[in-house]
């Protein structure tokens, strides 16, 4: 649903790589591939229609809130849920 590093200090930069590093199990070119675990807090302005990603929709102004340690993969929400939140078009 789109790309952020907005939010993000270096910090929580420096962290976020080590902790990718440690879930890599692939990697394309410029793209690694991490085991789908780490949940992100996104805060975002709103969902658009997006002819530019396969999911069919963008994130608004879309930033890192924080990771959630007291979050699993299964407790975060869907691209499903994310579509709901569409305007009609």
């Amino acid at each position: 649903v789109g790309k952020t590093f907005k939010g993000m200090t270096d910090a929580m930069l420096e962290w976020q790589t080590q902790r990718f590093s440690e879930l890599a199990i692939g990697q394309e070119q410029q793209t690694v591939h991490v085991e789908p675990v780490q949940v992100v807090e996104i805060a975002f302005d709103g969902v658009q229609h997006s002819l530019r990603y396969p999911s069919g929709v963008v994130l608004r102004f879309a930033r890192v809130k924080r990771y959630r340690a007291d979050k699993t993969a299964g407790d975060a929400d869907t691209i499903e849920t994310v579509r709901s939140l569409l305007p009609p078009l």
